[in-house]
């Protein structure tokens, strides 16, 4: 009885073993960190929380929260901003918004008790991210109980300026680039303060030099732009971002050309020197930034990796390597796709592979699923033939061909209206390409079978462009009929044939993009851009989250401000404002239009007209606000994404290193190979992961 006993005992440590194996290797593949719980029911908990369900649900939710700012009044329902012709916008009744957000920050609640359980209260007590979230859920909770209680007769939501911050929490890499951020604000601040010192002393000799004189004819410079200190802060503040030049400069000029000098001297020292070096020092800062975050990443797999050995290598009672039969239970139990699994089960077996604490390592093989067997010499054929790289060749120059189609009858139809089209040949073409692209998906799919032909990026794109042409199509003869000479019936349904038949043909000319992997440059450059977009997605949720906030408070700042003011049908106004230039849908009227207006105000092109009008409208103090967002986005978020498109291009363009990180679907573990550069990422000492194994807060190794 006590030899069965202590079997069962021992088993269940065996699977235990396995299990936190099978979590650690996840946690290597996925770059998490292994400092969490590790019984059996903390895995089991750990696996489901880092589960695609709750991941992908909990992603929904921080959407769904981010949201709701468009439907919340003011709400941005309307299909348009301009207050002149904007219907009465729809509002959602009391409760309906406040019920989908109290089942989001539940979510939220049920996420950070998952969270902080599974690190334990030693580990929590050091997150301050964490502390944050439950202080931020709290808030949330109470602002939406004073709501309630007010029946929803609330101008000024709190939590509507909390919301962005559960995106930020969520996301690491965010958090680092926030960490970056502060690093830099010093020197961004120090450049800030130079170019204030800068605008100040020439707006002290601009005033001077263009004061009040006793002829009026040449008081143009003074009544436009020197009038009193605000007005002359702010035109050298707009010539900064060269927005208003040569305007600026042109009353003065006309009367003596050595008045340009001083704007000269101004906007080169101010425009093309510090702004500049503000950009130098930001890219100081960030140089090795994403080099950083990969050798962090290189960093948590090694250990991920140790750590699976270790614990393999406890229940291995003694040995000096870790049994093959031990490691294949752990890869079937791993999640990972299914022909990734098979490839690396049968390079074990293959290889008879004995696991030894420096040679541990799985291979996410750069190849694609296997093809299917056939047993028909026809089906053989057709598979060596449509496998084949010159059928993509074909493919591209049959795209090529329908695109040349389309703006050929483009072009003959260009003076016509659309009553007088005749969209036979149109249809007539596109029918004989639609059927050849389906017949090319057809016979790549029974070349590679389905996840052979679903595992190419290009053939999901051209595929899917294909069963939406296909769709359309078909719609088409559903709602027109077949296609006749003077084929123009009359419109039916929701689009007319004119709109549909322009639909189908953006499709195609969309579909012609599948030329770019095919042209060496173009497929480098494309995919130089790709790259860009996965390593910027930080960048883009911290613009995210501070737009939000900063509308949330034009929202509460400046709603309805101009936009309900009488004078808005006054045509007697100054040339180049607000009102005669017809910018009335730039307003802060609701969340949608806010956004585009911050945008334009991004751009700095007329940005001084928003600032002019709200300045007449409400108060000069409203400058205050345009300024600082101007810094924000024009001054800081722009130099920051330059920054890190230079770290991206330089750095992870590397072919070898490229080849590592971001393309090479590869676990090396502890492989050594040539792909790595030492002079760019380190291997973690044996000493180092060690130290940092026996640091776990919850795992104790013998």
């Amino acid at each position: 009885k006590s030899r069965r006993r202590y079997g069962f005992l021992t088993q269940i440590r065996i699977d235990l073993y396995l299990q936190q194996a099978v979590v650690f290797i996840e946690d290597a593949i996925q770059y998490r960190s292994i400092n969490h719980r590790v019984d059996a029911n903390s895995l089991r908990l750990y696996r489901w929380y880092y589960s695609r369900i709750w991941q992908w649900g909990l992603g929904l939710t921080i959407a769904v929260v981010l949201m709701l700012a468009f439907i919340e009044r003011p709400s941005s329902f309307s299909y348009t901003s301009d207050p002149r012709f904007r219907p009465t916008p729809w509002e959602p009744p009391c409760g309906l918004t406040e019920g989908i957000e109290i089942v989001c920050l539940v979510i939220f609640a049920i996420d950070f008790a998952t969270k902080s359980y599974l690190i334990g209260w030693e580990e929590f007590r050091k997150c301050k991210w964490l502390i944050v979230y439950i202080l931020a859920v709290s808030a949330s909770v109470i602002d939406w109980a004073l709501t309630l209680s007010m029946y929803c007769d609330q101008n000024l939501r709190v939590r509507r300026l909390i919301r962005p911050f559960f995106l930020l929490q969520n996301s690491s890499l965010m958090k680092k680039t926030l960490k970056c951020i502060k690093r830099t604000l010093p020197e961004i601040a120090s450049v800030i303060l130079l170019l204030a010192l800068h605008l100040c002393l020439f707006t002290m000799i601009g005033m001077l030099l263009f004061a009040k004189g006793e002829v009026h004819p040449q008081n143009g410079e003074w009544e436009a732009y020197f009038r009193d200190l605000p007005t002359s802060l702010s035109s050298l503040l707009v010539l900064l971002t060269t927005a208003n030049n040569p305007d600026v400069m042109i009353p003065a000029y006309s009367l003596n050309r050595g008045y340009s000098i001083f704007f000269i001297l101004f906007s080169g020292f101010g425009t093309y020197f510090l702004m500049n070096l503000l950009t130098a020092i930001v890219y100081n800062q960030f140089r090795g930034y994403l080099l950083m975050s990969v050798q962090a990443s290189i960093l948590r797999r090694r250990l991920g990796v140790r750590a699976a050995f270790e614990v393999m290598f406890c229940q291995g009672r003694g040995q000096d390597r870790v049994r093959v039969d031990a490691s294949l239970q752990v890869m079937a139990r791993v999640q990972m796709k299914s022909y990734y699994r098979q490839a690396i089960i049968k390079n074990a077996l293959d290889k008879h592979l004995n696991i030894a604490p420096f040679e541990f390592f799985i291979v996410f093989l750069l190849q694609h699923p296997p093809k299917p067997e056939y047993n028909s010499s026809l089906l053989q054929g057709l598979q060596l033939l449509f496998s084949h790289y010159y059928v993509t060749v074909v493919g591209n120059a049959v795209a090529l061909a329908n695109v040349m189609c389309i703006c050929t009858i483009l072009v003959l139809d260009s003076e016509k209206s659309i009553a007088e089209r005749d969209d036979y040949y149109m249809e007539v073409i596109n029918c004989f390409f639609i059927l050849y692209y389906l017949m090319e998906m057809s016979l790549k799919i029974l070349a590679f079978g389905w996840r052979g032909y679903l595992s190419y990026r290009n053939n999901i794109f051209d595929g899917l462009l294909t069963v939406c042409l296909l769709v359309l199509q078909i719609t088409i003869f559903a709602t027109y009929r077949l296609p006749f000479p003077k084929w123009n019936p009359a419109s039916r349904g929701l689009m007319s044939l004119w709109e549909m038949v322009r639909l189908v043909n953006m499709l195609i000319v969309v579909r012609f993009l599948r030329i770019i992997p095919d042209i060496k440059l173009m497929a480098l450059i494309a995919s130089t851009l790709v790259d860009l977009v996965k390593n910027l997605r930080a960048f883009a949720g911290i613009l995210v989250v501070s737009d939000s906030t900063v509308i949330e408070v034009d929202l509460y700042l400046f709603l309805y401000s101009v936009m309900s003011n009488s004078s808005m049908t006054n045509i007697t106004v100054e040339c180049g404002s607000y009102e005669q230039l017809g910018y009335w849908p730039n307003n802060f009227d609701d969340f949608a239009s806010s956004l585009v207006l911050l945008y334009n105000v991004m751009v700095v092109n007329n940005w001084q007209v928003f600032m002019d009008a709200y300045t007449r409208y409400t108060t000069q103090w409203s400058k205050v606000y345009f300024v600082s967002w101007w810094l924000t986005s024009s001054v800081m978020w722009v130099n920051l994404f330059v920054a890190l498109i230079l770290e991206v291009c330089m750095n992870l363009r590397w072919p070898d290193l490229y080849l590592l990180c971001f393309k090479c679907k590869m676990f090396l573990g502890w492989e050594k190979t040539k792909h790595v550069k030492r002079h760019d990422t380190s291997e973690p000492t044996e000493e180092e992961l060690l130290t940092q194994l026996h640091q776990h807060p919850h795992l104790h190794l013998s």
